[in-house]
């Protein structure tokens, strides 16, 4: 117990931000301890909680270490102090019991991949945690997919199953121990273990079930594997046969295959690599990133065809370490979400024996449960910076600090879902949950939102939505019967950029995406906008085209090539004779019939998308006629763009690119002219100008042209802060040479980072809007 002298002070020391589950209390405990402070730091629904006592040098050296050094997952948003009466009754620190008084305001730690610690600890044959594949600690393992409510302790995750044995416990209580009061401790003695099945579910018996799998995998079947935030469908990345094997069954002919490799070392063998990529892979979060594949390696063919990019992760949990690691086993595994095409990944054993029988020859379980479902993140570097596609395990659910914005239930988009609860000026954005339209995925939908409230201890008042009102996630936003806000679609994409960098005032907004509900009777999708917080006014946009058939002409990319040819030249520019052979290979019948549709203005209604621009193109120039998923045309029109750019000429420091924009005005409307496009590409055609230079001319043609109505936007309405948003930004060629081009005009250039460009930001956006004081 201490003495009490003038000097002595006690201090109650409240932190908020990612504290928990992070290892804060012990690194608290040791900072106190070797200060000679005496106290308790303890959880609490609204962070952690200090009460110190010692001399005012060493408290104040105290509250700057905390900030100064705490873990590398710990994020402190809020720090603040309050002199209390003296205390002296405490003989030393400790660590108390955590309280749970008021509603939950502190962040909830997401899913953190295996530290080097506990990857040494199991290919160490004298360590107790030797091959023991849910080895973790305070730096590492499950937080978000096993946490059921806070504040974060044992008994509130699905670890409560699993009653720690001595050992375990000696560590969970020793202040100076690694895994001191970490929450899913475990080992071969006391924790979760696997088990090893057919495909019937018969439970196989094993000595090594690790060495099970890995021989599996090598013999070219499928694996399905419960992991940490639901199942993977795992299979040899080297074995071409293995792949297409996996694509019959998950009836996923062509969509690109991410893969898993052990470590850095084995990801170079494939993909060139940056060091901010590296940096990437290597990271706590462990996302899936795209990355330039070598031109010679031996994956197999068929995991990314007609693209130049695979996406690559590295092992990011003890069973996918171990998994790879062992002999008998493929160096490099495609591991792609364990469902059916559209549905939400599996996470429970007895869901994925009857979902996954026909996909898999063998199951990997294990009996640790998986409360919330969280896909991988994927990320890629492009401008320079690293850009999240995809939100999920490791980021989510990590609030963005958003600036004056009331709390609120943002309910996304239909494709690629995520929702967004605002709370105490924190953005909670979800995990990517997926395609609303099937039903399945939407009660994942409900369920995440009704698990994520009841971690924030949030009911909500108010609502936003899309303004599109057949939307399911509009539909749930009405029946909640609470004040609901509709947002248009592309005003939440600008939304979302600025949500995340903090913009109040009006900005200049480039949305370049598939589609997206407009407000003049027309399919919105390659807009130029000035907006703000409180609304926004469309100053320009990609001239019309008819989309034959509705929501089909993105799947027939043909159709929006027959749609650019007749906006450019009527019925004569669908003459057999006038068609590249390749668009002649379509059915004439089917020809003739779009042909009718566009001539009558039939199921053809008009849209300014970008994505389906990228399509009339795409097929055009003979590059894709059919998708079997969503922007594969977009994605091999930039892949032929790609590997024509080390050829190109450049002029003055700009790329010639023959195609000259050209820009109408209707009212205070600028429009660039897209129909001149078909005749140049068919004359570049009959002049046997590759597909490949085509692709190049088309993007620079788009970038240019988006750069001289940015220009007319900013002359009249002197704003020069822009932002890039919407789906289409996802091409690294075309958002580059947009940034470097803009850059180059001194336009201050916003874009998403943490927050993806694509549907899956528009939640944040719809919270931004609608919130607004």
């Amino acid at each position: 117990m201490q003495t009490a002298d003038k000097s002595t002070q006690t201090l109650a020391i409240h932190i908020n931000g990612i504290v928990q589950g992070v290892g804060f209390r012990p690194f608290v405990y040791k900072l106190a301890t070797s200060l000679k402070l005496t106290g308790t730091v303890s959880n609490s629904g609204d962070g952690v909680h200090i009460m110190a006592t010692g001399g005012a040098s060493s408290l104040t050296d105290f509250i700057q270490r905390v900030q100064l050094e705490a873990p590398p997952m710990a994020d402190i948003t809020s720090i603040s102090t309050e002199e209390r009466p003296t205390d002296c009754s405490h003989k030393q620190f400790t660590i108390v019991a955590s309280q749970h008084k008021d509603k939950a305001t502190v962040p909830i730690t997401p899913d953190i991949a295996t530290c080097r610690e506990c990857l040494q600890e199991i290919i160490d044959p004298d360590d107790r945690r030797y091959g023991y594949p849910f080895t973790n600690c305070t730096n590492c393992g499950p937080r978000f997919t096993i946490v059921e409510k806070v504040p974060y302790d044992r008994p509130h995750t699905s670890m409560r199953h699993f009653p720690m044995c001595a050992q375990c416990e000696q560590e969970y209580n020793d202040p100076l121990d690694r895994r001191f009061h970490a929450q899913p401790n475990a080992c071969p003695t006391c924790g979760p273990q696997l088990s090893w099945h057919d495909q019937n579910g018969l439970e196989l018996a094993a000595e090594n079930c690790i060495g099970s799998a890995a021989q599996a995998l090598t013999e070219g079947m499928v694996v399905a594997i419960k992991g940490l935030g639901g199942f993977h469908l795992a299979a040899d990345a080297t074995s071409t046969e293995a792949v297409a094997l996996l694509r019959h069954r998950k009836k996923r002919p062509e969509k690109p295959l991410a893969i898993m490799v052990r470590d850095l070392e084995k990801a170079e063998l494939f993909c060139t690599i940056s060091e901010l990529e590296s940096d990437l892979l290597t990271s706590p979060q462990h996302p899936i990133v795209l990355l330039k594949k070598k031109g010679h390696h031996h994956l197999a063919d068929n995991l990314a065809e007609g693209l130049g990019v695979l996406g690559v992760m590295l092992s990011y949990t003890p069973l996918h370490a171990l998994l790879l690691d062992h002999p008998s086993g493929p160096d490099a595994l495609v591991m792609t979400s364990g469902n059916a095409t559209d549905e939400p990944i599996c996470t429970q054993s007895e869901d994925a024996l009857q979902r996954l029988q026909n996909f898999a020859d063998y199951f990997l379980l294990h009996n640790r449960d998986i409360v919330t479902r969280v896909d991988d993140s994927i990320a890629r570097v492009t401008g320079g910076k690293v850009r999240l596609l995809r939100r999920g395990r490791g980021y989510s659910p990590v609030p963005i600090p958003i600036a004056q914005t009331s709390d609120i239930l943002a309910c996304g988009a239909e494709m690629k879902n995520t929702f967004c609860i605002v709370r105490n000026k924190g953005a909670y954005l979800s995990q990517h949950i997926g395609e609303l339209s099937h039903l399945a995925c939407f009660d994942f939908y409900t369920e995440s939102i009704n698990h994520l409230q009841t971690i924030l201890e949030f009911t909500p008042q108010a609502t936003a939505c899309d303004l599109h009102p057949d939307y399911p996630s509009t539909r749930y936003a009405n029946r909640l019967q609470v004040s609901c806000t509709p947002v248009q679609h592309h005003h939440a994409h600008t939304g979302a950029v600025m949500a995340e960098h903090g913009l109040e005032q009006p900005v200049v907004s480039v949305v370049l995406d598939g589609t997206g509900f407009g407000d003049d009777s027309t399919i919105f999708g390659g807009e130029i906008y000035i907006a703000d917080r409180k609304g926004y006014q469309r100053k320009g946009r990609l001239s019309h085209l008819p989309l034959p058939g509705g929501d089909k002409a993105a799947q027939e990319p043909w159709r929006m090539a027959l749609a650019l040819l007749f906006q450019n030249s009527g019925q004569q520019g669908l003459a057999q004779q006038s068609l590249p052979h390749w668009l002649q290979t379509v059915d004439e019948y089917k020809r003739t019939t779009i042909g009718q549709m566009l001539e009558k203005s039939i199921n053809s209604p008009l849209t300014s998308s970008c994505g389906r621009l990228f399509d009339a193109v795409a097929a055009l120039t003979g590059t894709c006629l059919y998708t079997t998923y969503e922007g594969q045309a977009a994605m091999l029109l930039e892949q032929q763009a790609q590997s024509y750019a080390a050829e190109q000429t450049m002029q003055n420091g700009v790329p010639n690119t023959r195609y000259s924009p050209g820009l109408t005005k209707n009212k205070d409307l600028w429009v660039l002219d897209a129909l001149p496009l078909a005749q140049w590409i068919l004359e570049d055609l009959n002049h046997e100008i590759s597909p490949q230079e085509i692709a190049y001319r088309f993007h620079w043609w788009l970038i240019h042209g988006i750069g001289m109505l940015v220009e007319k936007v900013r002359k009249k309405y002197k704003i020069n802060t822009i932002v890039l948003c919407g789906g289409s930004m996802q091409n690294k060629l075309l958002f580059e040479g947009l940034d470097t081009t803009l850059c180059g005009k001194n336009f201050v250039v916003y874009s998403g980072e943490k927050i993806p460009v694509n549907d899956g930001g528009i939640a944040l956006g719809q919270a931004y809007i609608a919130g607004a004081p």
